[in-house]
């Protein structure tokens, strides 16, 4: 599959019926989770694959497969039974994101390395890094953003560990983030943030000057928990249009797209 850039709202969905809100909303990338599953929880493959159908080839997708500390082979026995079952319709994911919780003190740099060596080509890696990164017991962020490149990720999450605690914006000081961001400009990575994200957060966090701002709980009926709603989807994506809308310059020199890239 060829390179697909992931720029503007991403919408992380658990289901097609979700996914086909998504879309009709105006979702400019798909994201497969299970909500309940932890803050990059694995959807069944059924599931993701239900998703796949539903988006086609009118955005890029991409899957959430939890956290690395449990293993890179379950990571890719779950990417290769997604991919096997693929309908014809469907494309390949364009990227997976795994999180490096409770591996701060362990080797992650080298699995991570090992990880996206065994990404089928085509599939993009997304290097994570929490910004309650000590709760989680992971990496820094700084750490994460200093290896991705090298590791093969050409793109980096800033995403919360905690979903029941401060979102992203009240979860670091907001010179800390922007540093954070810089810092990846400076590597060459693509950036996305995410972590309980509000429709009135969006002009600040796209000031930052992301390639993609990711939402759930925001455009669910209820919460990370509930249900997305296209209505919620849409007023979302307006707001983000608006915010990045010319004229409204961010402090942050603009990256190249956030693509399924390879070093």
């Amino acid at each position: 599959m060829s390179a697909r850039s992931l720029r503007g709202l991403l919408v992380s969905v658990r289901n097609a019926a979700e996914a086909a809100e998504a879309v009709a909303g105006g979702a400019g990338v798909i994201d497969v989770k299970e909500p309940l599953g932890g803050p990059l929880g694995a959807a069944e493959p059924e599931a993701i694959v239900a998703v796949a159908a539903v988006v086609a080839d009118r955005l890029p997708w991409t899957m959430a497969c939890g956290e690395l500390a449990a293993g890179e082979d379950r990571v890719i026995a779950r990417l290769r039974s997604v991919l096997e079952t693929l309908p014809a319709i469907a494309v390949p994911p364009a990227a997976i994101k795994v999180g490096l919780a409770g591996l701060g003190g362990d080797r992650w740099a080298d699995r991570l390395a090992t990880l996206a060596s065994r990404c089928p080509a085509g599939i993009g890696h997304v290097a994570v890094a929490y910004a309650d990164w000590e709760r989680a017991g992971a990496p820094d962020p700084f750490a994460v953003i200093g290896v991705a490149r090298a590791a093969g990720c050409g793109t980096v999450l800033i995403d919360t560990f905690d979903k029941a605690g401060p979102g992203l914006l009240a979860a670091v000081p907001r010179g800390r983030l922007a540093d954070w961001v810089t810092e990846a400009r400076r590597c060459g990575l693509a950036v996305a943030l995410a972590g309980r994200v509000g429709l009135r957060d969006l002009a600040e966090v796209a000031a930052l000057g992301p390639e993609v701002v990711a939402l759930r709980s925001a455009v669910c009926s209820n919460g990370r928990s509930g249900v997305v709603q296209r209505g919620l989807v849409r007023d979302a994506a307006n707001a983000l249009t608006a915010a990045t809308r010319p004229g409204r310059s961010s402090p942050h020199h603009p990256a190249a797209p956030l693509e399924n890239q390879t070093p």
